[in-house]
């Protein structure tokens, strides 16, 4: 028994020294730890107010194990989000100088061809057949401007997000051949051959639709104004998930360089043309379609065939 307890207090004695070494070792390790983490600190706040001074590409870099390898990880998302957010205003501003430029020239050179056509009218410049003429021109000038203020003014309202959409379920292929007919007698009077391809079946999609027409009309005019087709095929398939209408035609087509950009504000595929058109109708197109759940696609071989391809989803009723 004596030797029992005596050997106890050397039990204590002992396990008192191993807690103290590895509390000197925790300490130690601890110490580390922490001066670690301020020099992590220090590194973070210099690389913050770098770049607070301008330098967004900056990163602070962290290994895995680190204690502070979380919250370096969300700083650097931040700064790459803020990038993104740079990035965009720079594109918005650079996109609103353009659009300023434009309508200076779009609104402007028309106004004043308008104002010189009626001038020159009531003035007695011009007399006879040829005041009717100056006077039918200064006509169409106001129809392009009053187009042109039309499309500009969509543009600004999509991007505004003021533009509301009464979503509901439509029978998509009756509709479609009503936006249609009105295109027929325009057809004929541009020697545009066509062909129409519509099934019989009842078609259940949830769409706006104004926007819809928008969208079908716009895609049609563009055919008109730009394409210098002779022939023109509008077709709707009625596929398993989604309906593709698509708006094809034999024109000069679009060039593999301009192909990814038509849906680009302001994008002409071709700048020296002469012809009438504001850069915003297909983006404006591609914007109606993405609100209402749609996805638009463009292909084109030039001079054989170029085809817009719109899908939108199908409605939860069977489609019959």
């Amino acid at each position: 028994m004596e030797e029992i307890y005596v050997k106890l207090p050397l039990l204590v004695v002992v396990l008192v020294i191993v807690i103290a070494f590895i509390a000197v070792i925790s300490a130690l390790l601890l110490s580390r730890k922490m001066h670690d983490v301020k020099l992590k600190l220090n590194d973070i706040s210099e690389t913050l107010d770098d770049i607070a001074q301008g330098n967004s590409n900056r990163k602070i870099l962290a290994k895995p194990s680190d204690m502070t390898s979380m919250i370096c990880y969300k700083i650097n998302n931040i700064v790459h989000e803020f990038q993104e957010q740079v990035i965009d205003l720079k594109k918005a501003e650079k996109t609103n100088s353009q659009l300023m430029t434009s309508l200076s020239h779009d609104v402007r050179t028309p106004l004043t061809t308008l104002i010189g056509y009626l001038d020159a009218a009531q003035k007695g410049i011009v007399v006879g057949t040829e005041r009717e003429e100056y006077i039918e021109t200064a006509r169409l000038r106001a129809h392009d401007m009053k187009d042109y203020v039309d499309v500009l003014f969509e543009w600004f309202k999509l991007n505004s997000n003021e533009e509301t959409f009464a979503i509901r379920k439509v029978e998509l292929a009756e509709l479609t051949r009503s936006i249609l007919k009105d295109w027929i007698p325009i057809f004929e009077a541009n020697c545009l051959n066509f062909d129409i391809d519509i099934p019989e079946k009842r078609i259940k999609v949830n769409l706006d639709i104004d926007a819809y027409a928008r969208i079908i009309n716009n895609l049609i005019q563009n055919v008109i104004s730009h394409s210098r087709a002779t022939h023109v095929k509008i077709k709707v398939f009625l596929l398993a998930v989604n309906v593709m209408i698509t708006i094809a035609d034999d024109g000069k087509g679009i060039s593999k360089q301009d192909l990814p950009h038509v849906f680009e504000r302001l994008y002409k595929c071709d700048t020296a043309r002469s012809e009438k058109g504001s850069g915003l109708g297909l983006s404006i197109v591609q914007q109606l379609v993405g609100k209402m759940g749609g996805s638009i696609s463009v292909q084109s071989e030039p001079y054989q065939r170029t085809e817009f391809i719109v899908r939108f989803p199908l409605g939860d009723e069977k489609n019959c």
